[in-house]
């Protein structure tokens, strides 16, 4: 009899957890959409300068990748220590990178 209690205890724990990251991810896919329809906004419109567009556009889609890390590639989750340490590892060389050919073309 208790067993079949801490089960059905267990259970209701695991579905209350699995309920709010589907509601976590969903928030985000939601605004996700809702950054694209900006960006797709701000440029079909044209209504600014393409010197204010493109850092704009840069920002919602750095916060975009942002968003699928940590979110939908569930690098926030106990046990992708690794895989997350790998992942912002390569961004970093990414940047790097970046910064090393923009200073070596602009210098």
């Amino acid at each position: 009899m208790t067993d079949n209690t801490s089960t059905n205890k267990i259970d209701s724990f695991r579905k209350q957890k699995a309920k709010e990251e589907m509601k976590k991810q969903l928030i985000t896919f939601a605004l996700m959409i809702g950054f694209t329809l900006i960006a797709f906004a701000i440029v079909a419109t044209e209504a600014m300068d393409k010197m204010f567009v493109v850092p704009i556009l840069l920002i919602l889609a750095l916060v975009q990748v942002g968003f699928q890390f940590y979110y939908f590639m569930h690098l926030k989750d106990k046990g992708n220590e690794m895989p997350a340490t790998m992942i912002y590892g390569g961004v970093w060389a990414a940047i790097l990178t970046i910064v090393t050919l923009v200073v070596i073309t602009w210098w």
